[in-house]
């Protein structure tokens, strides 16, 4: 991992299942090794429940922590924060501002609350925890997985909900997990087919959405690209498009599982973001603009 970084630069690496070992200090082990001037973004998605990473990780989460009090929320992420630091990683893809009452979807067993007051309290909550202990925080997955049926990791979920309705309701647990002081959000490939056709990952009016009417100047990180290509839809099966799609968008940083069902050539991605520089695709002026606030987070991290 320490000779990708120095061969490829990149602006952070997510930790996934098979670079966890037996815990936290395999994980250390790693983060030890591509430590880097300025940091990198050093990334796990620790919800706790179901999705743990850490085994080291027996908190609380999800649906438990939606029916407990919201102090349970405080106590579960400031120790869950420090899990995360304990393994020498300074960002949690971990905060779930979904909402859905309904048992039988996919994030139900997931989201901090069943209804948009109950689910701001507590996102709100996770945040202010994670600051304590000094863990980046990401609210996922915008612009709420809880309204449009299906499993991004395999389709690409619809809603016909329109803006009005997602603003009374879907939008305030990310615009509380704003508010508290969310240093990035997780855009989902979800498709809002009332406001754009396009999923929201890929979506300059979701983009604009989030920094324009949620007020939101943080990081904007994709979920995998690779869940695009799973989805199956011809539409997103190339993903050098897709990751210009993204990054023309307003996306600041992708989020790319690197040993997923379709294994990714680095090199083979940054020669085809380059070439989409070079004529006009992809303008010069966005691009500058997220490194810039990439590299201004990353900065901040080392002092």
């Amino acid at each position: 991992m320490k000779a990708f970084v120095d061969a490829y630069h990149p602006g952070g690496l997510i930790m996934m299942g098979d670079n966890i070992g037996s815990g936290i200090a395999d994980v250390a082990a790693i983060t030890r090794a591509v430590s880097a001037d300025p940091p990198l973004i050093l990334a796990i998605d620790e919800e706790g429940g179901d999705v743990t990473r850490l085994p080291e990780d027996d908190l609380p989460a999800g649906h438990q922590l939606a029916d407990a009090p919201p102090q349970s929320t405080i106590d579960a992420f400031t120790q869950r924060a420090a899990l995360v630091g304990r393994a020498g990683l300074n960002t949690n893809f971990g905060i779930v501002a979904d909402i859905t009452a309904d048992p039988n979807s996919f994030i139900f067993a997931r989201v901090l609350g069943t209804d948009p007051g109950s689910a701001s309290e507590r996102v709100a909550a996770a945040v202010r925890a994670e600051a304590s202990a000094g863990v980046l925080s990401t609210l996922k997955h915008f612009p709420g997985h809880g309204a449009a049926p299906g499993d991004s990791h395999s389709s690409l979920p619809h809603t016909d909900l329109d803006f009005e309705r997602w603003r009374k309701a879907e939008a305030r647990p990310f615009e509380a997990g704003i508010d508290a002081g969310a240093e990035a959000v997780m855009l989902g490939h979800l498709v809002y087919s009332a406001v754009d056709s396009l999923p929201a990952s890929l979506s300059p009016r979701w983009h604009d959405i989030l920094r324009d009417d949620l007020g939101f100047d943080g990081l904007i990180v994709s979920d995998d690209m690779g869940m695009l290509e799973n989805s199956g839809d011809p539409a997103y099966a190339d993903r050098v498009t897709n990751a210009v799609s993204a990054l023309a968008a307003g996306t600041t940083m992708l989020v790319i599982v690197a040993d997923g069902p379709h294994p990714i050539s680095p090199a083979d991605l940054l020669d085809g973001l380059e070439a989409a520089v070079a004529d006009g695709r992809l303008p010069i002026t966005i691009v500058n603009a997220s490194a810039r606030l990439a590299m201004a987070q990353r900065l901040a991290l080392s002092s």
